[in-house]
Parts: C-alpha cells; structure tokens; sequence
C-alpha cells in the first residue's frame, strides 16, 4: 500500500470506517434451488469479440481446480460471470451480467461488472481543488460526477493478458485531461480466481501529476444465481460501526455517524429487506441502501474483513476483505427491468446487489475523509478479496 493508504488506515483505527418485481423467470436449467429455476449460460466468445475506439474486445476465462470460473470482458474490464459451488455443489452464477459485448454497449445501467475509475463514487457538483487550481468534470448524475464521468473506464478497451489459467492482467493509460482529471495515470488491475475460491483484485497506479484515484469493482451479485430473483432475503453483515450519512444527491454531508439504533445497523447478520423500507430521511435519499460504511477495522485474511453476505436458497457465503477503509452497499435500487440479463431474466428492481470496496464518496472536497491524492513518485497499490464458501 502507499504511503496515503496507510495513513487513512491508521486514522481510521482512531476514528472507528467508504428493481420490487421478483424474477418469476422461467429457464431451462436443471440447476434448481428450492423452488427456483437458476440458469448458468454458456458464454459465446463470438459474442464479445467486437472493436470498439479501434481496439478489440475479447472474452477471458479464469478457472480453478474447484470447477470455479470467473469470465471477464476487457471492454470495460467486466466482470461478466462468476461460477461458484452451492451448498448442494451445483454451480451457481452469483454475478449478472449480459451475452454480448453489444448489450453491455446499449444498457440503461452502464457499471454492470465493470472496473470503476479515475474515480469510483461521486464528486459533489462535478468540481474538486487540487493544488489551488480547480478541476471541473462532466456531471453525469444529477448535479454531481459518478464513477469518472461521462466516459468512466467502463467504457474502454483494456489491453488483456493471460499470464496462467488463474490470473487476467488489466492496463490502461488514462491520459491528462481524461475526463478533465489532471495526469497521465498508467492503472493495472490484476483479477486472481485462487484455488479457495476467491476472487482477488489487486490494484496499482502511477501519476506524472498530482491526482486524485479512487479505483473499485461495480459487479452487481445475487448469490442466488443471475435471473433468481430480488435479494431482499440475503443476509448482510458489515463489519461497521459507522457510516456516511448523504444529502438529496448521495454526497456525503461530512459527517460520520453511528449505525447503532438505525437500519444502517449490519454490525449483525440481517436480511436486506428486514429494515429497508422503515420510515428514515438516509433511506428515502438512497430509495433503500445506496451508502458508504466506515469499516471498523475487524480483522480477517491480512486486511480489513469489510462484510459477509449469504444468499437464502443457495447457501453460497461471499466475505469481502480490502485494504480499504470503506465499503459501498448498494441495494439494486435504480434498477428498472429496462435490459435482459444473460439468464434471460429483466434486470428488475433490487434483484442484485453491489459491495463496492473504496475510499469514501466526494472525498477530494472532504479533507476529513482519508485522502485520495495521489503524487509522482507513488504508487497507488490496494488490494480487496471476495471469498465464497457454503
């Protein structure tokens, strides 16, 4: 980690922590959860071989000796499909995603999968000061900038390497004025599928100008299986104490608050929807859970142990580990059955889920917050593991 990273942790340690339609989808699998029907499509790689920007796209597919896959696009460095045990050993696709490069192209929902940056979350009114000078970037939510702006890197062609069966490497060379962030920010992600069935992230970047960085991974999960339904029956826990309260337009107000007595509170197992629809300002701004925690620095595989989520039919348990300090959970609350997942199933409202490891939302304009700066000469290096188990 670099020198920043470290010190947010440390201050962290001192200040405690960043659609109602159930699928009744009918498929022709055989994998059956209860009384669920879960289908594990067969990815065409024709499907995803495009050029897009004059690069070409591709599909690429890590295993494991467990029977463990996870498949990624390199056009917006996706990931489409994630393949892991059930507590029957049935493979269950606990990520959605689409068939084809061109339906992630036309979705309503642009971050299904995706590698987020330059900067993942919102930046209040589109404008941040850095080194006296002010930066203005598209406003594509609102008011407000969301995960790098118009053309995040959701919507690039990574360069992809396969070094062995377990491991994809991910570069891109985000150039100055890139969204009008300063810098030229040479980023790798590399994603390990490890034989504990795992998914690590590792993240690295480096700068020729002071800049801002908040990278992250926006895969939409439902452990039930892609097309099963809402997840208002997964239970969460979140290893917080605190979180971020938000304004009308999700930015963080600057505060960080207790989640004791409010359904915020995870800091025990709970179903998504046991509190989600209680009379309360934070969830009314989020239509549900759309909220960064302050991770309360628990412990587990070398990091901070951010949450543990478990999908009510399947059994599938995914613990998330990161050397961030916060996590966004994200209840699926603007999904509009508008796009058709790879299962043939609608993307409706809360029937998938995003646990988005990162530093917190609008942090270039909160110097309260652990800082997102980053200089020449250092390199920006985090790491963040999604652990599955049944």
């Amino acid at each position: 980690m670099k020198p920043r990273l470290l010190m947010s942790l440390s201050v962290l340690a001192t200040v405690g922590f960043a659609s109602c339609q159930s699928g009744n989808q009918k498929s022709s699998t055989t994998d059956t959860l209860k009384s669920k029907s879960v289908a594990v499509v067969k990815l065409a790689a024709d499907s995803f071989r495009k050029e897009i920007d004059g690069r070409k796209t591709a599909l690429y597919t890590l295993k494991n000796k467990n029977g463990a896959e996870a498949i990624f696009t390199n056009y917006g460095g996706r990931l489409v499909s994630l393949l892991m045990p059930d507590k029957n050993g049935k493979m269950v696709d606990v990520v959605v995603g689409f068939k084809s490069i061109g339906d992630y192209e036309k979705s309503t929902e642009p971050y299904f999968g995706a590698t987020i940056g330059r900067f993942g979350n919102r930046i209040a009114k589109g404008k941040f000061t850095l080194e006296g000078k002010t930066y203005s970037l598209f406003t594509n939510n609102g008011q407000n900038t969301l995960h790098g702006g118009k053309k995040g890197y959701q919507y690039v062609v990574w360069d992809a390497s396969q070094p062995n069966a377990n491991t994809l490497v991910l570069q891109y060379l985000s150039k100055d004025g890139d969204e009008n962030f300063p810098g030229n920010l040479d980023v790798k992600v590399t994603y390990t599928l490890t034989d504990d069935n795992e998914l690590k992230m590792d993240y690295e970047a480096k700068t020729d100008q002071t800049t801002v960085v908040n990278l992250t991974n926006h895969a939409f999960f439902n452990l039930n299986g892609d097309g099963s339904g809402e997840i208002l029956n997964h239970e969460v826990k979140i290893y917080a104490d605190e979180y971020t309260p938000v304004d009308s337009t999700l930015i963080p107000t600057g505060k960080i608050e207790k989640v004791k007595g409010t359904p915020f509170d995870f800091t025990k197992a709970t179903t998504i929807g046991a509190r989600i629809n209680d009379k309360n300002q934070q969830l009314t701004f989020g239509k549900g859970y759309d909220h960064n925690y302050v991770l309360n620095n628990t412990k587990g595989m070398g990091m901070f142990h951010a949450a543990t989520v478990k999908g009510d039919q399947s059994g599938i348990i995914m613990d998330i580990y990161t050397q961030e300090p916060g996590l966004q959970f994200y209840s699926g609350n603007f999904m509009q059955s508008k796009n058709t997942f790879k299962s043939g199933a609608k993307d409706d409202f809360r029937t998938a889920i995003a646990m988005e490891t990162q530093h917190f939302p609008d942090s270039p304009n909160q110097p309260a917050f652990p800082s997102t700066v980053l200089k020449p000469g250092q390199v920006y290096k985090t790491s963040s593991i999604y652990k599955f188990s049944k």
